[in-house]
């Protein structure tokens, strides 16, 4: 049914079954969608070998995924598919929420210029894995991608894990120092360890439909509550390339899946909503969900990233972008330990960080469904009024909730700050994602990442300033963007940058000390490693 035709990729026979021996893997990646296959490049770029093993020889089948945020893009530019990405998705940045047939109110998710990405762009999941597959072959000797190897058991001895593998031309085993497991929902690995998820099931059922058709709706998100066409329900729109359009169709408790999936029970309902537009069913899925997680997301060596570790509802776009997101904060401590330049322990910070992520995902999609689908004539009611006022009054619109759409989390952990830095904008504190904005020479973010940066921006750096060991400096004079997001009421500040584009400290005036000690704590390193510089 699907428009989109994905070629299989080869099937290679691993090297195991012909007697040789491959030694040990520094990481094992089980799940070649967005999620591991980003983490297979992120490794790469930091000179770090994994094995990628999936199960099939396909990009996902339907759109899937679809809603991909700005700090989502800011990562894969680092990786090296964001321009791609962009060019041939949908950009928006206007949300429209409706009730009946009402419009409530709409909302600008970036209203300031000045940043490389968009607020948002639609792009179907098979282009996004795709375009990563193909970035993968960049790194011939560092990814080592196995298709039709499906990982069939786990098991950790001491310093390595054995993983068992099953393919078309039999089994054989290989060991890594790590495995991270980018395997999905049902994810096969955490069955093998045992491991369940904690949180809350919804009943509520949705109907996802992408349809072909050739339509003059603006690149934007519309939502609706009880919309005429779809009684007492809830719908959503977005905009695709290639004329696909999402549908999302709230269905109830009671919906049988069989049923409502068929194409016969699916085209009147996209016809109540389209009217006399033409269009061709493309793909369809019916789905519930959970919004819960692991309780740990670091297991010892296996470790879990995606929707392997969390599942939230699809309203909010925080799942794809959450995985992107696990990987920004996973792959460059666990270079670190790899290369023997932090302590295993630093390891433990990807779980505090991301579970904290994972939450604070995981509350704001609750509340989303929650608010959508009420669960009594009192609940419904508060929300009719809840939405009757936000087409008056700014301060209901705040109570609205149709999905939170997904933004960065900030990370305070060892952050570090000083005194002399109070004057500086609270959006660019420690713990925080750095903002981009247009420098001389491009953008801000294209001149960092990957490593520890110290950026000076104005004239920050003293003549004398001596640099520890293994960070990379980036020196700017500021214009009218960068000034407002990094200088506020100062002429010059100091900023340094983790590889994932963090804020690990920020001070008014340059310290070696002051530098040494926040890089120190960022990688969870004592006074004596022979790290510390």
């Amino acid at each position: 049914m699907s428009r989109y035709d994905p070629q299989p990729f080869d099937y290679i026979k691993a090297p195991e079954l012909s007697g040789n021996d491959t030694g040990t893997y520094p990481v094992a990646i089980v799940g070649a969608g967005p999620v591991g296959l980003s983490a297979a490049i992120d490794l790469a770029l930091h000179g770090v070998r994994s094995v990628v093993l999936d199960d099939n020889n396909v990009v996902s089948v339907g759109s899937r995924a679809i809603c991909w945020a700005k700090r989502t893009l800011e990562i894969f530019d680092r990786l090296g598919v964001g321009d791609r990405m962009v060019d041939k998705g949908v950009t928006w940045k206007v949300g429209r929420l409706f009730h009946r047939e009402k419009e409530v109110y709409n909302f600008d998710l970036l209203r300031q210029a000045g940043h490389k990405m968009p607020a948002f762009i639609n792009l179907q999941q098979y282009h996004v894995e795709q375009y990563l597959v193909e970035r993968c072959a960049d790194f011939p000797e560092l990814i080592d991608l196995r298709w039709k190897n499906k990982a069939v058991g786990v098991a950790q001895r001491g310093d390595t894990v054995a993983v068992q593998v099953s393919t078309p031309d039999g089994g054989y085993g290989l060991e890594a120092n790590y495995l991270i497991a980018c395997d999905g929902a049902r994810s096969p690995v955490r069955s093998m360890l045992g491991l369940t998820f904690e949180g809350i099931q919804f009943d509520e059922r949705f109907l996802i439909a992408d349809i072909e058709m050739k339509a003059g709706f603006p690149s934007e998100r519309w939502f609706w509550f009880e919309p005429p066409f779809h009684t007492g329900q809830s719908a959503l729109l977005h905009k695709q390339p290639d004329n696909i359009y999402r549908v999302d169709l709230q269905l109830g408790p009671d919906a049988d899946l069989d049923e409502e999936s068929r194409p016969e029970k699916v085209i009147p309902r996209i016809k109540e909503m389209m009217g006399d537009r033409i269009f061709e069913l493309d793909w369809v899925s019916i789905y519930s969900f959970q919004c819960a997680r692991l309780e740990r997301f670091l297991h010892d060596r296996i470790i879990f990233a995606g929707d392997s570790a969390h599942v939230v509802s699809p309203f909010g776009a925080r799942g794809g972008n959450g995985g992107i997101q696990d990987v920004d904060n996973l792959c460059w401590k666990l270079a670190q330990v790899l290369h023997s330049t932090a302590p295993g322990e630093l390891l433990e910070t990807y779980n505090t960080e991301r579970v904290a992520a994972a939450d604070e995902n995981l509350s704001n999609s609750a509340r989303a469904t929650s608010f959508m689908t009420p669960k009594s004539a009192m609940e419904r009611r508060l929300r009719d009024a809840v939405l009757e006022l936000a087409g008056k009054l700014d301060f209901a619109r705040a109570l609205v909730n149709s999905g939170r759409l997904s933004l960065p989390c900030s990370y305070s952990g060892n952050a570090r700050d000083d005194t002399g830095a109070h004057r500086l904008p609270a959006g660019a504190g420690p713990g925080a994602p750095a903002q981009d904005a247009p420098t001389d020479e491009g953008w801000l973010l294209n001149s960092v990442g990957n490593k520890f940066t110290l950026l000076f921006i104005g004239n920050a750096r003293p003549a004398d300033a001596q640099i520890p060991e293994g960070i990379a400096v980036v020196e700017l004079q500021p214009g009218e963007l960068l000034r407002q997001r990094y200088l506020g009421e100062e002429d010059a500040a100091v900023y340094l940058l983790r590889p994932d584009q963090h804020i690990a400290g920020r001070w008014a005036d340059y310290s070696k000390a002051a530098v040494t000690a926040a890089m120190s704590a960022e990688l969870v390193l004592s006074g004596d490693h022979p790290n510390v510089t």
